[in-house]
C-alpha cells in the first residue's frame, strides 16, 4: 500500500547518491513529497515535485502508477532511478508514456566567473532592462504561459519572496525572459529559465541566466541547472556548467491513468 511519509528520513538511503535537487527538497521537507511501500521500512520510494516525479528502490507497479490526491496535473516527467523502473514505467503507461532524454549538468560550486557573467549581463541593449521578481512581476508571470513556470511551484508572492528569487528582463515595462528558482532546497534551488517565442535567440536568456547565478553566489546558495535539451546544454555552458551525463525520463500525458 501506498503511504505518504511524514518522516522522510527512512527514504533518504533508497535515493542514495542521486544528485538531484528536487528529491532532497522533498526528502528535506522544503517542497514536495515523499510517497513509498511502507511508512517504516520502505523499499521503494517517490519524489513527487512539480511538473516532476522520481523512482527509487525496488521496482513497484502500484508506486509507479500512484497518483496523489491533490495533484490535479494530467501531464507529469517520471524519471526512473535505472531500467527496471523504466520497464515498470512502459507497462504501467503504455503509449501514454514518451520516452525522452534528458541532460544533468556537473554540480560544482566554486566553478563560476564573476568578471565572465558580469561581461555578459553589460552586453544586454539599451531596449531592455533587467529586474528582479519583485511583487508585480510575479502575478504577471502567473499570468503568462510562456512564463509561468519561473513562479508556478509557490502558492503566493510571499512564498516566492522567502524562498524563492529571480530575475526578468524587460521591454516596455513587461517581461520577454526571465530565470527563476523552478524549486528550492537547503542550500540552492533549481533553476528554471524561458523566453517569449519572439524574443528567443538575443541572447536575453544568457544574460538572466548570468544575473540568476551572481545572485545565488551573492547569497550563498547554488543555481542547479538540468537540461531538458542540447540548446540548454549549451547555454549552461555558456554560463560555466559543465555536462555531466544523459540520462532517461518520460513524458506521461495521462497521469494516473494506467492502462
Amino acid at each position: 500500500m501506498v503511504c505518504k511519509l511524514e518522516n522522510t528520513d527512512c527514504a533518504a538511503p533508497i535515493f542514495g547518491g542521486w544528485e538531484e535537487t528536487m528529491i532532497w527538497s522533498c526528502l528535506q521537507g522544503v517542497m514536495g513529497h515523499i510517497y513509498a511501500d511502507d511508512k517504516a521500512k520502505p523499499s521503494s520510494a517517490m519524489a513527487i515535485l512539480g511538473d516532476f516525479c522520481f523512482l527509487a528502490g525496488s521496482p513497484d507497479e502500484e508506486l509507479a502508477s500512484y497518483k496523489p490526491e491533490w495533484c490535479t496535473q494530467d501531464f507529469i516527467i517520471i524519471v526512473p532511478q535505472n531500467r527496471q523502473w523504466g520497464a515498470v514505467i512502459e507497462k504501467c503507461y503504455g503509449d501514454k508514456a514518451r520516452k525522452v532524454v534528458r541532460y544533468a549538468m556537473k554540480k560544482e560550486p566554486d566553478i563560476f566567473n564573476r568578471n565572465r557573467l558580469e561581461n555578459i549581463i553589460e552586453q544586454l541593449p539599451s531596449e531592455y532592462t533587467l529586474r528582479m521578481i519583485d511583487e508585480p512581476v510575479f502575478h504577471d508571470c502567473r499570468k503568462e504561459n510562456w512564463c509561468g513556470d519561473l513562479v508556478s511551484q509557490f502558492a503566493d508572492y510571499n512564498s516566492y519572496q522567502r524562498m524563492g528569487l529571480g530575475v526578468v528582463v524587460m521591454r516596455d515595462e513587461v517581461p520577454v525572459a526571465g530565470a527563476s528558482s523552478y524549486t528550492v532546497y537547503q542550500g540552492g534551488i533549481e533553476v528554471e529559465i524561458d523566453t517569449k517565442m519572439e524574443y528567443r535567440r538575443r541572447g536575453l536568456a544568457t544574460v538572466c541566466g548570468a544575473k540568476l547565478i551572481l545572485e545565488c553566489l551573492d547569497r550563498g546558495w547554488y543555481p542547479s541547472w538540468d537540461a531538458q535539451n542540447l540548446w540548454s546544454v549549451a547555454l549552461a555552458e555558456k554560463l560555466g556548467y559543465h555536462f555531466s551525463h544523459e540520462y532517461d525520463a518520460y513524458e506521461v500525458t495521462a497521469y494516473g491513468q494506467c492502462r
